[in-house]
């Protein structure tokens, strides 16, 4: 699948003001980010457009709020992201939004998902958005999976453009789209496994072998199972973990069966940890996997908040080939599904 992206590089976005889409959505526990690589990403995009002249206000979410749960509040993350450019936040509002100013040319807005309207890609919140600028970059890989306010919604009313790492994003993962190193493996995690069921199940056609971790419910192996007996043309292996007793796991034997699968692949491409490692106690096969893929030879592509986060914690992140910010975009993306928020920047 080819998307032909215009580039935030156009001499159109020289100088204007910039309402620019950026992955805020780090993991976050106790106040606390956890894991600041989605943050590092766009920032080279940030950096041009300030060299370029522009005004730039940043935006995105946080989260799944409830309404306007302080606890959600990108209070946080403003404080890093004035740490970075030397600067000290100054609340604001612009055109009724709440908002710090970091800079003469710097502004961030609240979480956007603190408004119902952006998930429900409310055309008059749309609207308000497109308000505060002349243009519009999208360097949210992570979201543009998601036809939301702020990824599709205001693309209507502004010229829209991709954002560097973005545009990266779709480079890399096109190149193991239409062309991947074969035997190609496939490893899904993660909770809430169910709602992944469908990406399972178009990935069948596409690698050579599939192996599902977490979150697995004794009714979802079966019908995953049942799913993949039932399709024709696939040409996809497919293994599912066993969980331990406790449910918040998969088996050391499970972790040691998905690397004797791996170790087979020229590509390898991994989304979700496999045990709830929010809790120490439940990250053994998560670390045992990473730790085994590592040593291999293969092109690793890794994606998913949760997973990098934990990578990075063990110092075993940059022996992956590529790191995705995306988790559900990634797998969407790879799974030949056309992402809505792709698709308005061609």
């Amino acid at each position: 699948m080819q998307y032909k992206l215009k580039s935030v590089k156009s001499p159109r976005v020289k100088g204007k003001t910039v309402l620019l889409r950026a992955d805020l959505d780090v993991p976050f526990k106790n106040g606390k980010v956890e894991d600041e690589t989605r943050l590092n990403a766009w920032f080279e995009t940030l950096d041009y457009l300030v060299r370029s002249g522009a005004k730039v206000i940043i935006a995105g979410h946080l989260g799944r709020p409830n309404g306007q749960e302080e606890e959600l509040s990108l209070k946080p993350i403003v404080n890093i992201i004035a740490k970075r450019i030397n600067s000290k936040p100054i609340q604001t509002t612009l055109n009724d939004f709440k908002a710090w100013k970091l800079a003469e040319n710097v502004f961030i807005l609240e979480n956007l998902r603190f408004f119902s309207q952006e998930e429900e890609n409310n055309e008059e919140f749309s609207k308000k958005l497109v308000g505060l600028a002349d243009i519009y970059v999208n360097d949210a890989f992570a979201s543009s999976h998601r036809a939301h306010a702020s990824i599709v919604g205001v693309t209507k009313f502004i010229p829209s453009f991709a954002g560097l790492h973005l545009l990266k994003e779709v480079e890399v993962l096109s190149k193991i789209l239409e062309n991947p190193k074969r035997p190609l493996c496939v490893i899904i995690g993660g909770a809430k496994i169910e709602t992944k069921l469908p990406l399972v199940s178009k990935m069948h056609n596409f690698a050579d072998f599939v192996l599902v971790g977490g979150e697995i419910a004794e009714n979802t192996k079966v019908l995953l199972r049942v799913q993949h007996e039932k399709l024709s043309g696939k040409r996809s292996m497919l293994l599912v973990a066993d969980l331990t007793e406790g449910g918040k796991d998969i088996t050391q034997k499970s972790a040691e069966n998905f690397l004797q699968v791996a170790q087979h692949a020229d590509t390898i491409i991994w989304n979700g940890p496999m045990g709830l490692i929010e809790e120490k106690e439940f990250e053994k096969a998560t670390a045992i996997l990473a730790e085994g893929l590592v040593s291999l030879k293969a092109y690793k592509i890794v994606g998913g908040g949760d997973t990098i986060a934990f990578l990075k914690r063990h110092n075993l992140i940059e022996k992956f080939d590529f790191a995705s910010t995306g988790g559900g975009a990634m797998l969407e993306f790879l799974a030949g599904i056309k992402l809505p928020g792709l698709l308005v920047l061609e």
